[in-house]
């Protein structure tokens, strides 16, 4: 610890990474308000207590009811229907992006081994604790007869060429999952733009993406101001040194999407190597985006990168899977 000339606290060790993104980024005026935007996934999961809060997350009552229960229960539906469409012969190989810990590929590999002899399977995840529990629970299911461990299951979309490249060795289709409305959290063109590109004809890819036909954006703040996701991201501000007490956890609807974000509630100077960073009491940084799309606006997008796809919706309208095809 060191105290500047101001008696402000300031502290020397922290995450180089996420360091680097605010001096990179800057912040924008509104108002008189200084808003920083670190809003990318990557520094969400840069430890494995980063990894293991957001699986918390998806324990809470909330999240499960609306995030993981309706895309199982969709699966379930969806799977049958289009079993015949994505695999050829008697193997599938499946490509699980995003993995998190496994749970939602159970569904489709359960019902692709009923009528094919062969499954493999290849979690990638940016966090290699995500892989790593991937691979566990996959391992306990009976159905799957190979599950691919190399250096690339820790990747991003931006890395799915080289992944998919030494996948498909020996002419191999491949079904593709990107589920968990994970194409949210990020712009929906640079996904859809590397995930597309990474395909061969005759692969296949699987997008989860929840709905939301009607926001209330006054339910949708509360839902994602939650004790869970203050837990979960703020791990990325004390990596930088902060400390909890000293930050205000806050969401808010605009521009299409949720943004996360905390309020600084005590100034505070960040130091590292030769470069410092000054937070005013006030600032606000911003940690998270989730992008909300609804039907006609997902298909807008989906088109422009894929001919071939189709819808499969659930009754309640508030979840969509979407099969696109190469």
């Amino acid at each position: 610890m060191a105290e500047s000339k101001n008696n402000v606290e300031t502290k020397t060790v922290v995450n180089d990474l996420i360091f680097k993104e605010l001096v990179k980024r800057g912040y924008s005026l509104e108002g008189n308000t200084r808003v920083w935007n670190i809003a990318d996934s990557k520094l969400w999961y840069l430890t494995s207590d980063q990894a293991q809060a957001y699986l918390d997350v998806e324990k809470s009552d909330k999240y499960k009811k609306d995030m993981i229960d309706p895309e199982i229960e969709l699966l379930e539906e969806a799977i049958p229907k289009i079993k015949n469409s994505i695999v050829f012969g008697n193997e599938v190989t499946i490509v699980d992006i995003g993995c998190g810990d496994g749970k939602k590929a159970i569904v489709p590999i359960q019902i692709l081994k009923e009528s094919h002899n062969k499954i493999k399977y290849c979690p990638v995840d940016i966090s290699a604790y995500m892989v790593e529990r991937a691979i566990e629970k996959i391992s306990k299911e009976n159905s799957v007869d190979e599950i691919i461990d190399f250096q690339w299951n820790v990747s991003d979309f931006e890395n799915m060429e080289n992944v998919t490249k030494l996948l498909r060795r020996g002419g191999k289709e491949l079904f593709m999952m990107f589920l968990g409305s994970t194409l949210g959290n990020f712009d929906p063109h640079d996904v859809l733009y590397a995930l597309q590109n990474s395909m061969e004809f005759g692969d296949s890819l699987l997008i989860g993406v929840a709905l939301s036909e009607n926001i209330d954006p006054v339910e949708i703040e509360r839902a994602y101001a939650s004790k869970y996701s203050d837990h979960f991201l703020g791990y990325v501000l004390t990596e930088l040194g902060f400390d909890r007490e000293d930050i205000e956890f806050g969401a808010r609807y605009r521009h299409s999407r949720v943004e996360s974000y905390f309020k600084i509630n005590k100034e505070k100077i960040i130091i590292f190597q030769d470069k410092e960073i000054r937070f005013n009491k006030g600032d606000q940084i911003i940690v998270a985006y989730s992008h909300k799309f609804d039907k006609k606006k997902l298909e807008g997008i989906v088109k422009l990168y894929f001919a071939n796809y189709t819808f499969f919706i659930n009754k309640e309208k508030t979840w969509a899977l979407i099969l696109c095809k190469k």
